[in-house]
């Protein structure tokens, strides 16, 4: 089974669907989780820590529409993929402008559906939003609560731990020596010394949960460092 670390809530009221959902998904490698109703789906979104959400319209309690509208609304920004018998533009258009972020017919290929949730998870991945909040695989940096979560942990940082990988995310994919970021990160007129910032570099790994197959904060050899694009 491949491991990609990712954990996606299918919402979807049709237990067919549902279970060929969830065992494709889980195939592919992504942690699952699913709800049956609008209500248990939209209180399950707001405080699983999913990277997405795939999302029914049609559902018992609240339909999907109400769903991603209350979660829009509490500020949850996580990627939404629609799913509907529905096949008329003025549908998808209520949807989109609802806060979903991509919109799947029903009838639909599971090539398809899983292409959309790729394409979502990368987009995402990519994000960097005006109220600084950072992706980092599963991992989430909010630099203006100065928290590190993964799920509904908390994980903690030092000062100095906190402003490295703050750095590493405004600068995503650029490769830095260890004196550029002695400079960047602990200032010209520190006393440390450049054996630091690996010390440091490992400490975020092993928060980050760092390993051969999964490698957030990548070693350039010879060059330095960088945050995986």
């Amino acid at each position: 089974m491949k491991q990609n670390h990712r954990r996606i809530l299918v919402v979807e009221d049709d237990a067919v669907i549902l279970m060929a959902l969830c065992d494709r998904l889980r195939s592919e490698g992504y942690t699952v989780e699913s709800a049956r109703d609008g209500k248990s789906g939209a209180e399950a979104a707001a405080g699983s820590g999913c990277d997405l959400i795939i999302l029914d319209i049609m559902l018992p309690e609240k339909d999907g529409l109400e769903v991603c509208r209350y979660l829009r609304s509490r500020g949850v920004e996580i990627p939404v993929l629609m799913l509907t018998a529905r096949n008329a533009t003025s549908d998808k258009v209520i949807g989109l402008r609802t806060g979903a972020d991509d919109y799947l017919t029903k009838p639909f290929e599971m090539m398809e559906l899983l292409a959309r949730v790729e394409a979502l998870l990368r987009r995402q991945d990519r994000i960097v939003n005006p109220r600084d909040r950072y992706a980092i695989g599963r991992y989430r940096l909010d630099a203006r609560g100065r928290e590190l979560r993964v799920d509904r942990k908390v994980i903690p940082l030092t000062a100095y731990e906190f402003k490295l990988l703050k750095f590493l995310c405004e600068h995503r994919g650029e490769i830095f020596e260890r004196d550029t970021l002695l400079d960047q990160v602990w200032g010209y007129e520190s006393e440390v010394f450049s054996r630091t910032v690996d010390v440091y570099i490992a400490s975020l790994r092993k928060k980050l949960n760092d390993s051969k197959r999964q490698e957030h904060i990548v070693t350039v050899r010879g060059q330095g460092y960088k945050l995986a694009d």
